[in-house]
């Protein structure tokens, strides 16, 4: 039989060159899954325990600072050239509910009592001492400070050689400093964190609310005389101590019942409810320029009940707020497991949300220092354009100032995103310091 021979045109594949694929890029994932990984990446670091509603209400107390200083403080191009500051809710009183919604310092306070106690509880149990703790507290709100104190000093050394009007430079600076005082006193009370917890927060909070009416009653009899303002600015810090030592209370467990929290939100409400409409307080929880009395410098009686209502409703909304950020009711992987890296992993909307709130709380001081110097910086630019912008430069008298204000917000935002990017490193460092 004759040998029979097969021929193939198949080629044999060529051979794999192991150092060409050692050196092959990889594959950049595509920027929405780069952006889901970076919010799986902050979920799964979050410790179980962490509660997040704590959280979402401090977010809510910054942006609510921010967005009502935006709204309510108003800086108007004068006829001799100069800046003054002004309001719309001395113009449009019907404005005052919105103060409501943007004024929530006391939650603020009520959430730094509870982080408070709990901090000082951490640190006496590991050890450290009272000195060594209230070094490191106030070290978070000091440094960032000092940044924005040394970038104002320049900047009105820059006004002052350019002959620039005192009446504007004192406009500035009051607008860009104010949220100082707040700190001020927020550093004075959480000195006094262990002292509450010493005393007992929950005894402490009737005494404080006493001493406030106490001061608005004598108010009421006395009058309008020199004496009697001067005694009530002890309201500083009885009236900021109420809410402080609610939340060292709450740290404590005695706050655990929803009776509590809704007896807070009902006898909040009808305070104010009386106070405003039999006794002749005013109805924004803001200081309005003008005005006879001020219910927030120093505190009175309608903002401390106001407060008090406020702290009630975050109780309230605590289980709404776990369920909204994704918290989760039992321990979850670890993070060695890096599952944010899986193909295809996806987040969601409450791992969305819980980033971006943690986000804006690990830059809180910052956001909170900077948020006036932003709209100042566009307030001075946008008039070196050489034209008068509505809503920026004109006077609040009308509803139409308002809808220009919402339009200039954004660009507010923008330039404070600008300035959070340039100051959040001090922030972060503080954060890195050893304790």
């Amino acid at each position: 039989m004759a040998d029979v021979q097969v021929t193939t045109d198949v080629e044999r594949p060529a051979p794999v060159v192991w150092d060409d694929l050692a050196t092959a890029r990889p594959v950049r994932p595509a920027p929405v899954q780069r952006l889901h990984r970076a919010v799986l990446r902050i979920d799964a670091a979050t410790p179980f325990s962490r509660d997040r509603a704590v959280d979402v209400l401090r977010a809510y107390s910054i942006l609510g600072v921010v967005l009502g200083h935006w709204l309510v403080s108003a800086v108007v191009l004068q006829a001799g050239g100069h800046l003054a500051g002004d309001s719309p809710l001395h113009h449009m009183p019907a404005l005052a509910p919105v103060s409501w919604l943007l004024q929530p310092l006391a939650l603020f306070f009520f959430v730094g009592g509870r982080v408070g106690s709990q901090s000082h509880a951490s640190a006496t149990a590991n050890g450290t001492r009272y000195r060594t703790w209230l070094a490191q507290r106030l070290r978070q709100l000091v440094r960032p400070t000092l940044a924005l104190l040394g970038v104002w000093v320049l900047v009105l050394v820059g006004l002052a050689v350019e002959g620039v009007a005192f009446e504007t430079i004192r406009t500035l600076v009051r607008l860009a400093v104010s949220p100082l005082w707040f700190l001020c006193v927020y550093a004075v009370i959480t000195a006094a964190t262990p002292l509450i917890r010493r005393c007992g927060a929950g005894r402490l909070v009737p005494v404080a609310l006493a001493l406030v009416v106490a001061t608005d009653l004598v108010r009421g009899l006395a009058g309008d005389q020199g004496w009697v303002d001067s005694l009530r600015w002890l309201n500083v810090l009885t009236g900021w101590l109420v809410p402080y030592a609610l939340g060292v209370f709450w740290a404590a467990g005695g706050l655990a019942r929803r009776r509590y929290a809704a007896g807070m939100l009902v006898l909040g409400v009808a305070g104010v409810a009386v106070l405003v409409l039999r006794c002749g307080y005013p109805a924004s929880m803001v200081g309005v320029p003008g005005a006879a009395l001020s219910n927030l410098n120093p505190p009175s009686l309608a903002a401390v009940c106001f407060g008090l209502a406020q702290c009630g409703l975050g109780l309230l909304l605590c289980g709404p707020l776990r369920r909204l950020t994704g918290q989760p009711t039992e321990p979850v992987a670890s993070l060695a497991s890096r599952e944010w890296e899986a193909p295809g992993a996806r987040a969601t909307a409450g791992q969305f949300c819980w980033a971006a709130v943690a986000s804006l709380n690990l830059s809180a001081m910052t956001v909170f220092l900077w948020h006036q110097t932003a709209m100042l910086a566009t307030t001075v630019f946008a008039l070196g354009l050489g034209h008068r912008w509505p809503g920026l430069h004109t006077a609040p008298v009308t509803p139409s100032w308002v809808a220009f204000r919402l339009v200039w917000i954004p660009v507010f935002a923008c330039l404070l995103a600008v300035l959070l990017l340039a100051f959040k490193d001090v922030e972060k460092a503080v954060r890195r310091s050893p304790r």
